[in-house]
């Protein structure tokens, strides 16, 4: 499966490939398990809200795990 992860205020930020999450420049970030978002070591970050059809949409709790992409930064 592959997808797009927007944040909580709609900015592409993230790519799934299968059950991988990839930033824009195509580093690995998080491990993706139905709505969960993993570290590599297996620690819970979070979760994606929408996890239907290929786009995905953060929780806004969630944002912070794209740094790139702060409120600050978007205002």
């Amino acid at each position: 499966m592959a997808g797009n992860i927007f944040n909580s205020r709609g900015i592409h930020v993230a790519v799934v490939v299968g059950t991988e999450i990839f930033d824009l420049a195509g580093k690995k970030l998080y491990d993706l398990k139905g709505a969960n978002i993993y570290r590599p070591s297996g620690e819970l970050l979070g979760h994606v809200n929408a996890v239907t059809g290929s786009d995905k949409r953060l929780a806004r709790s969630t944002d912070r795990l794209f740094p790139g992409y702060s409120l600050a930064e978007q205002a």
